[in-house]
């Protein structure tokens, strides 16, 4: 789960950006551009991380702010799934990515899992839509929902692609490192469960 003073960063900076974009008083918008600096101050003091990297990151949204959508892909073939080796960081995850607009979410996993990992899928039930906030993925500046969509394979062959170095199905009991920023361990555990009981009911939270 997010540590408290993430929430509260990212809650004053939610507000000012919405200040930002509705306000027409120039004495608000002060107050507004002010809450947005206290963010970025609370994200300095607590992540030492320089204040230009966190003004590029916070301060460069524009509009209402809402939460950020990442879709997920899970591919299962004889009791394994499907997962693909993260350049970012070494390890492993489901192919996916942040949904592109103009693109449907079933439109956005058949992208992904092409690119990241060579094969060519239907997408074929939702299985789950998560709150990160409610998981404990590492501390992360935005507010995400992740989309996991079981598909089948109907063509294509293993090719890694730009983002990713290594492709390979896993058993639930022998689960890789986890890119945990993208998905955690419980999470596949449950989605295990999807394997067993094709009639389970989608999940949300």
């Amino acid at each position: 789960m997010s540590a408290k003073w993430l929430e509260w960063a990212k809650r004053i900076q939610a507000i000012s950006q919405s200040g930002l974009t509705f306000s027409k008083d120039m004495y608000d918008i002060e107050r507004y551009e002010e809450l947005r600096m206290i963010s970025a101050e609370i994200m300095e003091e607590h992540t030492g991380v320089e204040m230009q990297k966190i003004k590029d990151l916070f301060m460069n949204e524009t509009g209402y702010q809402t939460p950020k959508v990442d879709v997920r892909g899970v591919v299962f073939k004889d009791n394994t799934i499907l997962m693909v080796k993260e350049n970012m960081d070494n390890r492993w995850s489901l192919p996916g990515g942040f949904c592109d607009i103009g693109l449907s979410p079933s439109e956005n996993i058949i992208k992904e899992i092409k690119e990241e990992s060579g094969y060519d899928v239907v997408p074929t039930k939702l299985l789950a839509l998560f709150d990160k906030n409610k998981h404990p993925h590492p501390p992360q500046p935005y507010h995400y929902y992740k989309i996991f969509i079981q598909c089948e394979i109907v063509g294509g062959i293993p090719a890694t692609g730009i983002e990713t170095s290594g492709i390979q199905f896993f058993s639930e009991n022998n689960i890789p490192d986890l890119s945990e920023d993208r998905v955690i361990e419980s999470q596949i555990k449950t989605l295990f469960e999807f394997s067993r009981d094709p009639d389970k009911e989608t999940l949300f939270d």
